[in-house]
């Protein structure tokens, strides 16, 4: 702890005492120590090993209520890009729980900041007690949020999940907008799988036997491929929205790109005919970054994309460890409007701090930096084997540390046949999105080296033959 009003408690010489940074110390040296014993794929050998984890996958699926995606069940350690799972396995972890894992797995920083937050009175932190360290970050959110444009996003509140940044996101824009009770999505757009967002989320099948809560209207997205034609056609169905339902459109929600549909990248051009529209018709605008945050050349993909002037609110999440809400000071709502018995783990509120303070401080955005780098990398590699072998894969699509590519041209049962074959061999992808469908990738960009990258393409190479 670090200002003057947290130096005079017992709580600072508690946290300052040799003894804990002694154990800590042993902590990180045990870590590096077993984390040598990882040295690349490893398969599993021994039939008892087998034949167990047979059977905890069972016994999970059971008890789940539905299968695994994956045969997965993590062992609790790995080394950066590489995971290990309970039958001795390792794996490279190229999708890293949909975003979440920024560094990867057994990141000694990141294992010593949850400690921290382990240490602290309560393992969860709420709208009704806050710490200190929940402070710490709320404040270096609010600076990176305004880092171009001073005073934009004044306020941020922290959140359990993506999902519930987003239903924070809508109750703040009906409030603001009340009595207009429609809204404006995307097609192909994820929103989260609560009651309201499943409403949201352009995916039927997501909300069978649920009952309707809001009423969504959908633009088309913009098409890289057809830019000027796909923003035309966006620009002339909201136009017809906005006359069809005068006044009545509370919010636009939009992904800055469409991760859940397969890594769809927009455009700044695009974004700015739509988003100008909305925003004269007093429509407050969303930017949806559950999944963007901290995966473009910039921590929020709404400063990517130069969108300071339209945004009324921003969610993030997912890498972030702790999901959040910010919005401006015209949106801030009455009390009561949102809130929550639980805001985030203590420790995930210290993992999520040291996490971001890493990706600002230590060179990963800008056009020079890791992201860049690493992402530009591994999408020069999947175009090498889109050369090599056109009818079998496709693209990449995406940008930053948002990749995907088509395999088999979209064919929904292959692709998921790949996937499942490319975890076999082992690497872990997961799909996204239909007609066509995609296989999407998020590195642990915190953690990935150029040859995890290099290992990662012969290994896919090798699945499209075997698919075959």
């Amino acid at each position: 702890m670090s200002e003057k009003t947290t130096n005079v408690t017992v709580a600072h010489q508690f946290f300052q005492d040799p003894r804990i940074e002694q154990a800590k110390k042993l902590i990180r040296e045990t870590i590096l120590d077993h984390q040598k014993k990882i040295t690349g794929l490893k398969n599993a050998t021994e039939v008892n090993a087998k034949d167990g984890y047979d059977l905890l996958v069972k016994e999970l699926s059971q008890n789940r209520g539905g299968n695994l995606f994956y045969r997965y069940i993590g062992s609790g350690f790995g080394k950066g890009a590489l995971v290990e799972l309970c039958d001795g396995s390792v794996k490279y972890d190229f999708i890293t729980g949909i975003g979440v894992h920024y560094f990867g797995h057994a990141h000694p920083d990141i294992i010593l900041a949850s400690i921290d937050g382990a240490l602290e009175n309560t393992p969860m932190q709420g709208h009704l007690q806050q710490n200190f360290s929940s402070h710490r970050l709320i404040k270096f959110l609010v600076a990176q949020a305004n880092k171009y444009k001073p005073g934009l996003l004044p306020h941020v509140f922290l959140t359990s999940s993506g999902a519930m940044a987003n239903e924070n996101a809508l109750k703040i824009a009906f409030h603001k907008r009340a009595p207009a009770n429609r809204m404006i999505a995307f097609e192909k757009c994820f929103s989260g799988r609560t009651l309201a967002l499943s409403a949201v989320t352009d995916k039927a099948q997501y909300r069978t036997g649920l009952p309707k809560t809001i009423d969504v209207d959908y633009l088309p997205f913009f098409d890289e491929m057809n830019p000027e034609a796909s923003t035309k056609k966006a620009v002339e169905a909201l136009k017809k929205l906005i006359k069809r339902y005068p006044k009545q459109h509370a919010c636009l929600l939009f992904e800055p790109i469409q991760g859940e549909a397969g890594s769809w990248v927009g455009s700044t051009e695009f974004f700015k005919a739509v988003l100008g529209i909305a925003k004269a018709e007093n429509i407050s605008i969303i930017s949806d970054e559950v999944q963007t945050f901290g995966r473009t050349e910039e921590l929020f993909a709404f400063q990517f994309y130069k969108l300071e002037e339209f945004v009324d609110i921003v969610t993030i999440g997912k890498m972030s460890q702790v999901c959040a809400t910010f919005f401006k000071e015209d949106h801030k709502p009455a009390a009561g409007i949102i809130s929550q018995t639980f805001t985030s783990s203590s420790s995930a509120i210290h993992a999520g701090y040291s996490v971001l303070t890493k990706l600002v401080n230590e060179g990963y955005l800008g056009k020079s930096g890791k992201i860049d780098q690493l992402g530009t990398s591994f999408r020069k590699k999947l175009i090498n084997l889109a050369e090599k072998y056109p009818k079998k894969i496709g693209g990449p699509y995406g940008v930053g540390a948002m990749v995907a590519v088509t395999v088999y041209e979209g064919d929904a049962k292959k692709s998921q046949d790949f996937a499942y074959k490319l975890f076999d061999n082992g690497v872990l992808s997961f799909t996204a999105g239909g007609d066509p469908m995609r296989v999407r990738f998020l590195m642990p960009i915190g953690s990935v080296e150029e040859n995890d990258i290099k290992v990662v393409c012969e290994i896919i190479e090798k699945t499209l033959g075997e698919i075959d």
